[in-house]
């Protein structure tokens, strides 16, 4: 499939390949000299990126990449990890779910509230990351988690989170999952660039992904591949918008 122009703004913006939308190839995306070379963003993000980076430093706020392009095959193994019962699974307030007492609809409704449907992860784009202030994890020796207790005051990023509420939209960020909506938990660390990632996101249908999961080795695809249409509503459509994040409400 060719790359096809689409407008975006003042912008000519490339239309993502099926195969990079969906994370199963790796040619829109780049890493950094200056950043970890597992990390790969599309250009602009890094720009964007370095940018803001620079804006927050002024401000006392050290910003680090944690997580970005994510391909297919890693989001797979997340995926079957959490529904075989090999990771643990959470509610939408990040508290322990026990996965023996779960139907097939329950399992796949928590892995959905925390990790993308292979295929689906904005993640796939190169235009998403996921972002924390790691200097009090430099320094206490501890791994980072990705949890609400990090960003919630008192937290080790709480002070990084306020300032990217606050500040990521002039660098053209916003967060998708600002605040809970009976979809995704809100996620305060994950950034999106906004100019990029909605014209992927119109990319994706539900017959595109369907073609790619059945090619899959998805645990659950049956069930998955049944109720894919709402699914695909509840927790891949259903985002805050760049226009949203000043009224987050995180974690409730």
């Amino acid at each position: 499939m060719l790359k096809q122009p689409v407008s975006a703004g003042d912008r000519t913006i490339t239309e993502l390949t099926v195969a990079e939308l969906t994370g199963q190839q790796a040619s829109h995306v780049q890493r950094h000299p200056d950043f970890a070379s597992a990390l790969r963003l599309q250009a602009p993000v890094w720009d964007a990126f370095i940018a803001m980076q620079a804006a927050a430093r002024a401000d006392g706020i050290e910003l680090a990449i944690a997580s970005a392009f994510r391909d297919f095959d890693r989001q797979l193994a997340i995926w079957n990890r959490k529904y075989l019962g090999h990771a643990p699974l959470y509610d939408e307030q990040g508290q322990l779910l026990n996965t023996e007492q779960l139907s097939c609809g329950e399992r796949v409704a928590a892995i959905m509230t925390w990790s993308a449907l292979p295929g689906a992860s904005r993640h796939h784009w190169g235009t998403d990351c996921d972002v924390y202030d790691p200097r009090w994890f430099e320094q206490q020796q501890q791994p980072l988690q990705l949890i609400a207790a990090e960003y919630q005051h008192g937290g080790p990023c709480y002070d990084a989170a306020l300032w990217l509420q606050q500040h990521a939209s002039d660098f053209g960020f916003h967060l998708p999952y600002a605040r809970y909506q009976g979809g995704v938990a809100a996620e305060p660390w994950h950034l999106s660039y906004s100019q990029l990632a909605a014209p992927a996101a119109g990319q994706l249908t539900t017959e595109l992904l369907q073609q790619v999961l059945v090619a899959s080795e998805l645990a659950g695809k049956d069930f998955v591949l049944a109720q894919l249409a709402e699914l695909k509503q509840r927790y891949i459509d259903q985002v805050c918008g760049p226009n949203e994040d000043g009224d987050a409400v995180w974690f409730g």
